[in-house]
């Protein structure tokens, strides 16, 4: 069988549509016909050459028939299409065919012919996985656990997580926070900190698209990689369905407890930090669906809910406020999708879905002596977080030639956190382990109040609209439109509790050290030069206000030619223009960056047999991304985060210090304090948005009739990244050298870590002027941080019986910066790091970034081993990431930046990343049995499935600050905080109709 490369087909990420394209034998008048099971009618003609290709079908089922003069010559049934991909559906001349799988329609040949499994119309990096897919296989029940089955990407060794609990996943070196988000279409990513998205409920899913790398210039907005998922639409046959699903918690293994590295003198139960193997965990979801024509061939609809219930048992840290709690979570997920077929050229879409977690619960108190509650604190706060959108999509086929599309929507998530009941007056207290052991009886005292207070409209908003046009001529398919995003946050930010601040505890094992000795705004003396200080102890005040609404306006054009220079040559020629406008509390704009961006796409497919079995292709680009709307709440807003230090003299029952002497003024290590800039200073001048430029070359071969096997090199190298700076010092010196007058400062700017910024500062008189700093100026390395990788896989098609992938990923991510968040440190969201606010916390910042894992093997698939049973699994082995230890800066241990144990020097030794070697590889085996009798009717089904079945529970993160002050040990440096999940199982039983 012959094929064509794509025919001018148009595959694209992140879409909710598939293509068909082939060859025919050349013949007379001959036309192409496709009807799918949604009711689509659609008819092209073949061209000269014997090729034709019809873009931009919704996802389903087809029946393809070739026409010639009016007649039907041969028919393909029940061919599935896949997102953003081409499939070949090529007709040869008739042939013989078996009595199986041919049969004879008025001397016409009817077959079933085998599909190639290899998209030669491609020139992307994607894995897509289906719905009988997802239905079978082993997997946690989001978005980024079926990603993680994607080569390069693997899960986040932060804990970092979306607002709904979700673990966030890295993709090919990127930080977790640099992916996109997508549902039919709809960019549905965290506006705030980009962490997550809202999803599908996980019986909805019709396909999942996970997209590394190489995709086409009519999407961007992430270096890192990209997560579409597609839903279930209705068809001329009506489908419902129901599921249970229970995740017991006598079928979880117990967590690892935590214990101290250095024992404070007032730990209340020896060297235990938190009895993490007291926890429970059991969770409970209920999902049904049913779809089906409400008009056949014409109005469809598919609706599907699931209602997912967890409970939890918990017992934290011994210093924490909260010391044990029940908790509920209610996690009510939703989906509807309606398709008009208004006429065979017109489409209209309709979706609206919905991902919301709510949670409430109770405290306790907590005796860690004997492992046991106590008395009953009151409610843990009441949480709603996530939110829905919907999204409504027209498509025309104005001619066989021109197709256009537009969509529009909107989101609306919750951010919603607040307390059930507190004591407005009481002041919070942290770090009780500190205590002076003489004043609290050898045992710390702590309270109840709750942590940082937020209001209860917080949130945030956005809307989508994309415009695209399609036209082929001859042997181009050329493509352009515009693609905008609006988000808002509303009531972002915290505040202290109580009367307005808390108290933190503090040790100095010398106490004729200063708490902190750099001199300037900053400096803290030594606690031993006021009364009740001499032994080291001392406590500070701790003020933290922030509460702002702030706003984005992302928009993008962009145009694209794929040329099918010959029957086996395909190239794509794109060029995309991003700009990105961020907007402080008063829609005043402090970065805009909208002089033209280019990002040209480059790839280039080869079919070198040109049947299809054998593909070269390669791919180059640039993809920006804009910066999330975090900064916007901190550094653009003027927040409030200053300390008042104190030697005390007792301790009330309360837990809050009295008889303080002070030691300091007011202070903030980053000029926080409370002040809004002028919009104008907040950023460098001609601020660049981060980007990335990527590089791509790999083959696809297949290997008999159920194997292919392929290879791909990649490398990716980050040219700019944005972040804060906060040595304002260096700016205000090297203004007033070049003879300016200071009137202000800001307490950080947003800069391009790496490079040369000129910075904006503000006369006595409130006029701007500018100073230029050049990167040795700021004392600063080059932006690093390079990515390259080789992967090899083999894929096992499914034959009837069974189904398998296997691929291992040799890479390595190295260099002094990690991007939007830092995995090493645990510091999450856009300029949320310690990375680049000053040169010392850079010196010696050059190693191996903390989401690289040299070596990643995956394997994955099920097996038929009887008509009623499967036997499916997950294997990921990872090396593990590297160690990090973080201490005073140089051989003598100081604190030049004011930034405590923070820096890349160890003992008085440098000490880059990595040079403490590596954590411990991780294994992970998840195994699932499938029951599906026969007196079911082939409609109900019993699951088991085991997560991590050898229960390992390795360290994926150790907390890497050596110091708490200047010659005390931190008491947790290198403890584990946290490692793989414990054993748990899920059962589940389904019945289809």
């Amino acid at each position: 069988m012959g094929t064509c490369l794509g025919g001018i087909s148009t595959a694209y990420a992140q879409s909710t549509t598939g293509n068909l394209n082939g060859s025919v034998p050349a013949g007379g008048n001959q036309t192409i016909v496709v009807d799918s099971t949604n009711g689509l009618h659609r008819e092209v003609a073949v061209d000269e050459r014997g090729h034709y290709s019809i873009t931009q079908l919704p996802l389903g089922t087809y029946t393809v028939t070739l026409m010639r003069d009016g007649a039907v010559v041969d028919t393909r049934k029940n061919i599935p299409l896949r997102v953003g991909a081409s499939t070949d559906v090529s007709f040869a001349a008739p042939a013989a065919a078996t009595a199986a799988d041919a049969t004879s329609l008025s001397g016409v040949t009817v077959t079933g012919t085998a599909i190639p499994p290899i998209d030669v119309t491609s020139v992307d990096s994607r894995t897509v996985i289906t719905s009988e897919q997802l239905a079978k296989l082993p997997l946690g029940r989001s978005a980024e656990a079926v990603a993680r089955l994607a080569p390069g990407v693997v899960n986040n060794g932060g804990g970092f997580k979306s607002d709904t609990g979700r673990s966030l996943a890295s993709f090919g070196g990127a930080a977790s926070n640099e992916n996109a988000y997508y549902v039919n279409g709809f960019n549905t990513t965290d506006p705030l900190n980009a962490a997550g998205g809202i999803q599908l409920p996980y019986g909805a899913i019709d396909q999942q698209e996970i997209y590394t790398g190489g995709y086409s210039a009519k999407y961007g907005r992430s270096d890192g990689g990209v997560i579409n998922q597609v839903g279930k639409r209705g068809t001329n046959e009506w489908h419902f369905g129901a599921q249970i699903l229970w995740e017991p918690n006598w079928a979880r293994a117990s967590g690892p407890n935590i214990h101290y590295v250095n024992t404070p003198s007032s730990a209340p139960a020896g060297d235990l930090y938190q009895p993490k193997s007291q926890n429970d965990q059991w969770a409970t979801t209920v999902s049904a669906y049913a779809g089906g024509p409400l008009v056949k061939d014409k109005l469809f609809f598919f609706v599907a809910a699931e209602f997912e219930k967890d409970g939890q048992r918990n017992v934290n840290a011994v210093d924490s406020s909260t010391p044990a709690s029940t908790n509920t979570f209610e996690n009510p997920r939703w989906y509807t999708k309606l398709d008009w077929n208004i006429t065979d050229n017109h489409i209209l879409e309709f979706t609206d879905v919905g991902d919301k977690r709510s949670g409430s619960g109770t405290r306790y108190g907590y005796d860690y002596v004997n492992m046991s509650r106590t008395n009953t604190i009151g409610p843990v706060n009441n949480t709603k977080v996530g939110g829905d959108f919907w999204n409504a999509k027209y498509t025309g086929y104005i001619t066989d030639n021109l197709t256009i599309s537009a969509q529009y929507g909107k989101m609306s998530v919750k951010n919603y956190d607040q307390a059930g009941n507190y004591d407005p007056d009481l002041a919070r207290v942290d770090s009780s382990g500190n205590q002076n052991p003489l004043l609290n009886g050898g045992s710390a005292i702590k309270n109840t109040q709750v942590a940082d207070i937020s209001s209860p409209g917080r949130g945030n908003k956005s809307n989508n609209l994309r415009f695209d046009v399609q036209y082929v001529a001859g042997d181009h398919t050329l493509s352009a439109g515009i693609d905008n995003v609006k988000s808002q946050v509303l009531d972002f930010g915290t505040f202290s509790p109580g009367p307005g601040y808390s108290w933190s505890y503090g040790f100095q094992q010398d106490p004729n050290e200063a708490i902190d000795n750099t001199p300037g705004r900053n400096f803290v003396p030594a606690p031993a030069l006021f009364p009740n200080g001499q032994s080291g102890y001392y406590v500070s005040k701790n003020v933290n206000y922030n509460l702002v609404n702030v706003r984005s306006d992302q928009k993008a054009q962009y145009i694209e030619d794929k040329w099918q220079v010959n029957d086996r040559w395909l190239v794509t020629v794109g060029l995309r223009n991003d700009q990105f406008t961020d907007y402080n509390q008063f829609s005043q704009p402090f970065i805009k960056q909208t002089r033209p961006q280019w990002a040209p796409r480059l790839g280039a497919a080869w079919d070198v047999n040109g049947d299809g079995s054998f593909k070269v292709y390669a791919n180059a680009g640039r993809y920006y991304l804009g910066l999330p709307l975090n900064p916007a709440t901190g550094a653009a807003a003027g927040y409030t985060a200053t300390q008042q230090f104190y030697t005390y003299s007792g301790i009330a029952a309360d837990g809050t210090p009295t008889g303080l002497t002070q030691m300091s003024g007011v202070v903030s290590g980053n000029n926080s304090y409370g002040i809004p800039p002028d919009p104008r200073t907040v950023a460098g001048k001609n601020l660049k948005a981060e980007n990335q430029d990527e590089y791509i070359l790999g083959f696809d071969k297949l290997l008999g009739d159920n194997w292919s096997y392929g290879a791909k090199a990649t490398l990716r190298k980050l040219n700019t990244v944005i972040d804060d700076f906060c040595d304002i010092d260096l700016v205000t010196s090297k203004a007033e050298a070049e003879g300016h007058t200071v009137g202000s400062t800001n307490s950080c700017y947003l800069v391009n870590g790496g490079h040369g910024n000129t910075f904006t500062l503000l006369d006595p008189s409130g006029n701007p002027f500018t100073v230029d700093l050049s990167r040795k100026e700021m004392g600063m390395p080059a932006t690093k941080r390079k990515y390259y990788s080789l992967e090899l896989y083999m894929e096992h098609q499914f034959d009837g019986t069974w189904y398998g992938k296997f691929d291992y990923v040799f890479s390595r991510s190295y260099g002094n910066t990690e991007g939007q968040s830092r995995t090493d440190s645990r510091q999450n969201g856009a300029a949320g790091s310690m990375d680049w606010d000053n040169s010392y916390v850079m010196d010696y910042a050059n190693g191996p970034l903390g989401n690289d894992h040299p070596h990643v093997f995956k394997a994955f698939g099920y097996w038929q081993f009887a008509p009623e049973w499967q036997l499916s699994s997950n294997f990921q082995i990872a090396a593990g990431a590297p160690e990090v230890c973080l201490g005073y800066y140089g051989p003598d241990q100081t604190d030049p930046a004011h930034y405590g144990s923070a820096y890349h020097w160890c003992d008085g030794q440098p000490s880059p990343p990595g040079d403490k070697g590596r954590l411990p590889w991780t294994y992970q085996w998840d195994l699932g049995l499938t029951y599906r009798p026969t007196w079911g009717g082939d409609r109900l089904a019993f699951s088991a499935n085991v997560f991590n079945v050898t229960n390992q529970q390795r360290a994926v993160f150790r907390y890497p600050t050596e110091w708490q002050s200047r010659g005390t040990p931190h008491p947790l440096y290198r403890a584990p905080l946290i490692t793989q999940d414990p054993r748990y199982a899920r059962l589940s039983v389904s019945y289809d109709f």
